[in-house]
């Protein structure tokens, strides 16, 4: 044998061997899943609630259109620092000032008139007294006259003037009680008068106060909507008044954010918070909860669930109020704020990430441990109630869903049921399940999904690598 064909027969060899050894361990890593994995740390835990809002003064006034009128003057402008009583806006007076003077007369004429019902009402019970006396007088003279003619001591004539006389006494008192009683009614019409005016007065002058607007709070001119020479129209029925300006109390400011239905219910009176201002980057401020809405907000439209006359099924928020402690001073009503709200902390616990957690139902792991030949039975979470049989889901009531994570052990992929508790940004509470120490799985997210109980894994943390292609 030449040596050209030792060198074929040796390189043809080599050529098996390299073909055998690769079958080998392609037959071997052919059913091991790349994994990304961690280790069961013990830290601290924030659960927090994040939302979105806007930078608002815990008290301010929107002042509006009472009066109607052309604006003349606007002694404010925004920015301005103002006391309660300040004037902030004026409208054309004229007409309204007029009024008010032609029922200022028209009250002291009302006045004027009392005071003479009130004479001729004394003149009158003078008048009274007088008639009574004469009728006194008269009756004495008739009685008188009655005797001395039955006696035969006076003429017929004499006897029927006396008569007369007395007559006549009885109609003047008559008469004279009629006019007083006619004077005190005119007392008390001169008073229905004088009050009536004094409405009318007061009346007119609250139209003439309304073309004078003053702050009705100690605060900043946050916003002025109008200029002069604009008509200012008051409300009407459900229609508000012309939007003036808007005062605001920027000693105490706070952060109104909308908080997701699915958050609102952790969310309690009381609980710190960390604002951050979009106008105020890299600075955190302390705050406080001081107002959880109870009221849904439809998203869509910002207005009450309850003020909707159809059922629907959008998303939904609720109103949060975080009070700052140390405002900035500068802030200005408005500004984008982000509120992460505390709503629950834990310290010392086990902590695993978020994307670690993963489900399984019943049957699955049954398959898994069959064909392992394991006789172990896997449990539910704690955290997972047991089904209702009465539900109608029959899937879900014969196949629950069991929460758990894979640990590695020996290579392959150990599924684990446990039981969670608060949920942090990134990170969630372990309650029980594994240990501080033990190696989970966490990814990838595909390998995560399609992962069989006791597949065998490999282990690879490394970067993943950037393309370099260009698109």
């Amino acid at each position: 044998m030449n040596t050209w064909k030792k060198i074929g027969i040796g390189v043809a060899g080599a050529a098996v061997l390299a073909g055998a050894i690769a079958l080998t361990i392609h037959q071997i890593n052919k059913d091991v899943v790349t994994v990304q994995s961690a280790v069961v740390v013990r830290q601290d835990l924030n659960s927090v609630v994040t939302a979105s809002g806007e930078v608002k003064p815990l008290t301010y006034t929107n002042v509006l259109g009472e009066g109607i009128g052309k604006i003349t003057g606007i002694p404010v402008k925004e920015g301005d620092h103002v006391k309660k009583g300040d004037v902030l806006l004026r409208i054309e007076s004229v007409q309204p000032a007029a009024d008010v003077e032609a029922q200022r007369a028209t009250l002291e004429s009302a006045e004027a008139g009392i005071a003479s019902s009130e004479a001729n009402n004394e003149s009158a019970q003078a008048d009274v007294n007088a008639r009574a006396s004469d009728l006194e007088h008269a009756k004495l003279e008739w009685d008188r006259g009655q005797g001395l003619y039955k006696e035969g001591l006076i003429a017929k004539q004499d006897y029927d003037t006396r008569k007369a006389a007395y007559d006549s006494a009885v109609a003047a008192l008559a008469s004279a009680k009629a006019r007083a009683a006619q004077a005190k009614a005119q007392i008390g019409q001169a008073h229905s008068s004088h009050s009536q005016s004094a409405a009318m007065l007061n009346r007119f002058r609250d139209v003439l106060r309304k073309t004078t607007y003053t702050a009705p709070i100690d605060g900043v001119v946050t916003y002025i909507a109008v200029r002069v020479g604009e008509n200012v129209v008051p409300g009407i029925q459900n229609a508000t008044g012309s939007y003036l300006m808007t005062i605001s109390d920027m000693s105490v400011v706070t952060s109104e954010v909308m908080v997701d239905e699915t958050d609102i219910v952790n969310v309690k009176m009381g609980e710190v918070a960390d604002v951050t201002i979009d106008a105020i980057p890299a600075k955190i401020f302390k705050g406080t909860v001081t107002e959880v809405g109870t009221q849904a907000v439809l998203r869509s439209s910002g207005l009450a669930s309850t003020q909707s006359t159809t059922g629907n099924q959008e998303a939904k928020d609720f109103k949060v109020v975080v009070t700052l402690e140390n405002p900035p001073g500068g802030l200005r009503p408005g500004l984008s704020s982000t509120a992460k709200i505390v709503t629950a902390r834990r310290k010392g616990i086990n902590v695993i990430p978020i994307q670690a957690l993963v489900v399984r139902t019943q049957k699955d792991l049954e398959a898994a441990a069959k064909k392992s030949g394991s006789t172990e039975s896997v449990t539910l979470a704690a955290n997972r109630p047991a089904p209702d049989p009465t539900a109608a889901d029959a899937t879900s009531t014969k196949n629950p869903e069991i929460q758990g994570l894979f640990v590695v052990r020996d290579g392959r992929a150990e599924f684990k049921p446990v039981t969670t508790g608060i949920m942090g940004v990134t990170d969630i509470e372990l309650v029980d399940g594994v240990n501080e120490g033990d190696q989970i799985i966490t990814g990838s997210y595909k390998a995560l999904r399609t992962l069989k109980p006791g597949a065998r894994v490999k282990v690879d943390n490394s970067e993943p690598k950037v393309s370099d292609a260009t698109p």
